[in-house]
């Protein structure tokens, strides 16, 4: 048999199994090959470890898109030492996904510009890249998708949908108090959630406060007992981000009152 054939034949077997980067790099793979003159086991080794870091950058591409992050931010971007409240090691060890066999939450406390979002956003991609599944979403377009999901005879799927992610972020809770319905609808989540699959919450409302926020202190007290009992709690203190590039950019701030912790 010639060797077009042969050749022909190995990159139809490769696009069958589903080998998609060994097909397409085969050429380039076989030229070096017969510069390095590998052993056996050591060109096969390769041709793997080839095709196994396609499949993982595929799979992480697809992982963030599905994620539905707002921007791109990472742990290598965050400042900690502007931030020294933080455990910068107890974040990187969240960043591992270790915590998501368990179950557990993370709440990161803190008032706006602190980095919150940041954060969030940065374990998030973590924690896709730790090969679990992850949804990014704000408290207010969570809310508003689960009252419409009610309002339409599905809410069902919708809390399906919201509790199919091993990872759940919800970013900007308690910025607006929530009416009655919407609370109900969060501890419903919180509870379907609850010992199966993890949250991630940022707030910038203190657990006494929570009440306030829900409209209702026995449904606070029932979510925060849900949400605290395996959880990670961070407190994020310090000079707003925003208010420091600011300053760094020249412009002159106006006193303002104090933002609410």
């Amino acid at each position: 048999m010639s060797a077009e054939l042969v050749h022909a034949r190995v990159v139809d077997h490769l696009k069958r199994l589903r080998l998609g980067t060994l097909a397409d790099r085969l050429d380039a793979t076989l030229g070096e090959a017969a510069r390095v003159q590998p052993t056996y086991i050591d060109f096969l080794d390769q041709l793997l470890r080839d095709e196994m870091a396609a499949k993982q950058r595929r799979r992480i591409e697809m992982g963030i898109q599905i994620a539905h992050f707002p921007s791109v931010k990472t742990l290598e971007d965050f400042d900690f030492k502007f931030q020294p409240s933080l455990d910068a090691k107890l974040v990187r060890e969240l960043a591992t996904g270790r915590f998501i066999a368990s179950a557990e939450n993370a709440l990161f406390f803190g008032p706006p510009g602190v980095g919150k979002t940041h954060l969030a956003i940065a374990l998030g991609r973590a924690v896709v890249e730790a090969g679990h599944t992850v949804l990014f979403t704000t408290a207010t377009a969570l809310l508003a998708d689960l009252v419409d999901g009610q309002s339409k005879g599905i809410l069902a799927s919708r809390m399906f949908f919201y509790g199919k992610p091993k990872l759940l972020v919800v970013d900007e809770l308690g910025y607006m108090p929530l009416e009655r319905q919407s609370a109900h609808l969060f501890f419903q989540l919180v509870s379907h959630r609850y010992e199966k699959a993890s949250m991630l919450i940022t707030t910038n409302q203190s657990v006494t406060q929570w009440g306030q926020v829900f409209g209702d202190d026995v449904i606070a007290a029932a979510i925060l007992d849900r949400l605290l009992h395996h959880s990670h709690t961070f407190m994020v203190q310090g000079e707003s981000y925003r208010l420091r590039q600011k300053r760094k950019a020249g412009l002159r701030l106006h006193s303002a009152p104090p933002l609410e912790s």
